[in-house]
């Protein structure tokens, strides 16, 4: 049996194209809400899910970050999809002739100099892949869309303009989610990263102490994110992203320092950094 990616949109939406390109032998599954990608993994009806985390320019995806501590999945990848916006439209549209350009919000604002270069009326949609569906059914040859490639191809819509966006270097980074708790056996010539989820106890500098941990024992720290935790406004949950896997000695200690400082700490997964992640850091 074909084994099976979700993702939350509609056929051609980039988490879509994301599936297609870092698990191109299963079958990708659309899912109306990030709650029912991760519901089908849990339920055994998919193997993975493909998760957006971080955008280049839009910044964190907020309902991730809500979602990600009370899930029962783990991280075993990571995945940089590069967002190359095309401005689609009906087969025998021209540029010139456009009115109007509908889109996800986030795709609006990142191609806005293109969209007032070209003087189009931008309406927000719910999301790319959606907008480029509509599009088919509305008929209107003065009407586009800004969505990917894929998209166009799934949908047989023109593309007008690739490269629609205004920053190059747009990009997406996607957890790859499973049931299942893998995590890569240590090897020394090998880098890893593990992401962890924590709640402070309620103590001066409880903050500084966790953090002093990775500090004294050369753990870098890649990343954190810091939101309200347990329903209450006066205890804070942190999602870090470290560099090591937890069999390294210096690791090692270091959770052992944050176990003591935190009230709760949950491993979410130690996989090994995407291509895209190492060429950035040379």
């Amino acid at each position: 049996m074909k084994k099976k990616v979700a993702y939350q949109g509609v056929k051609g939406a980039y988490s879509h194209l994301a599936c297609h390109h870092a698990y191109p032998e299963y079958e990708a599954i659309a899912c109306k809400s990030f709650d029912d990608t991760m519901y089908l993994v849990e339920e055994n009806e998919a193997d993975l899910a493909m998760i957006p985390m971080e955008n280049s320019t839009a910044g964190r995806v907020e309902e991730i970050y809500r979602l990600i501590p009370k899930m029962n999945l783990y991280i075993i990848a990571e995945h940089f999809e590069p967002v190359n916006h095309c401005l689609l439209a009906l087969p025998g549209a021209k540029l010139e002739d456009l009115k109007t350009v509908s889109s996800h919000p986030q795709a609006l604002a990142q191609c806005k100099n293109h969209i007032e270069k070209h003087n189009l009326d931008a309406r927000a949609k719910f999301d790319t892949a959606g907008s480029a569906e509509e599009l088919v059914s509305m008929q209107d040859k003065t009407h586009s869309a800004i969505a990917s490639s894929l998209a166009a191809e799934i949908y047989d819509l023109e593309i007008l303009e690739e490269g629609f966006q205004d920053l190059k270097n747009n990009t997406t980074r996607f957890l790859i989610l499973s049931k299942e708790h893998i995590v890569p056996a240590f090897c020394e010539n090998e880098k890893y990263i593990t992401s962890i989820i924590f709640e402070v106890r309620n103590i001066p500098a409880a903050l500084y102490k966790v953090l002093g941990g990775f500090a004294t024992n050369s753990v870098n720290i890649i990343k954190i994110e810091s939101y309200s935790g347990s329903g209450t406004l006066t205890l804070s949950q942190f999602h870090i992203d470290i560099d090591g896997h937890p069999d390294e000695k210096n690791v090692k200690y270091a959770l052992e320092e944050l176990a003591y400082f935190a009230n709760t700490v949950k491993m979410l997964g130690t996989y090994i950094p995407h291509s895209t992640r190492e060429n950035l850091r040379a």
